[in-house]
């Protein structure tokens, strides 16, 4: 699939690119970042090289597509967001996993919650990527990902034990789904706390 930009006249989700390695950079040296995800931390300037070469750039190829949020078409990056095979290599083609941060200035303005809402549909649709479920992971404790997760129609499915690994150490897991067939907005049943 060739790389798109989606809009919705507030936020802009393109395709990162060469020119925002630097800015990519400096976002993910930020320690709330790395807390949550599984980037090398530190993070370096060739962590973010390899990221645009080789992750965004072969992943639109095989349904796997990253963005940039951006407050304008062609504005500085505040965030990621993207689609990933749940496992490697992909056994079900028909579900993917989706990821994100946002970096702490952009936080509080629901812009993460705007990003999710752009790629479910996307990826929904059925003359585009055609999934038919998205599945949300976030390690035990990641409060602000599972409330855009459960703002955006995610269901909660519960913990999996010792379900990712972060930097050699393995960590218990959240996992939410959200079916092509579900609507988009707040999804109840999600348990006290989480």
């Amino acid at each position: 699939m060739d790389a798109r930009t989606l809009s919705n006249g507030t936020l802009w989700l393109s395709p990162p690119t060469v020119h925002d390695i630097d800015t990519i950079t400096a976002c993910c040296r930020e320690p709330s970042i790395g807390e949550w995800t599984t980037m090398p931390v530190p993070y370096e300037r060739a962590d973010a090289e390899k990221f645009v070469f080789d992750i965004v750039t072969p992943g639109w190829a095989d349904r796997a597509p990253t963005w940039a949020l951006r407050p304008a078409e062609h504005g500085p990056v505040l965030g990621m967001i993207g689609l990933g095979p749940l496992y490697l290599p992909r056994r079900d083609r028909d579900t993917a996993e989706i990821g994100f941060w946002l970096s702490p200035e952009a936080r509080g303005r629901g812009l993460m919650t705007q990003a999710v809402d752009l790629v479910c549909r996307a990826a929904f649709d059925l003359t585009g990527f055609a999934f038919e479920r998205l599945e949300w992971r976030a390690i035990i404790g990641n409060h602000a990902s599972a409330a855009v997760a459960r703002s955006s129609g995610f269901h909660y499915e519960g913990r999996l034990r010792g379900g990712g690994v972060q930097r050699g150490v393995r960590r218990d897991l959240w996992v939410a789904s959200r079916l092509h067939t579900d609507p988009a907005g707040p999804a109840d049943g999600w348990p006290p706390g989480v």
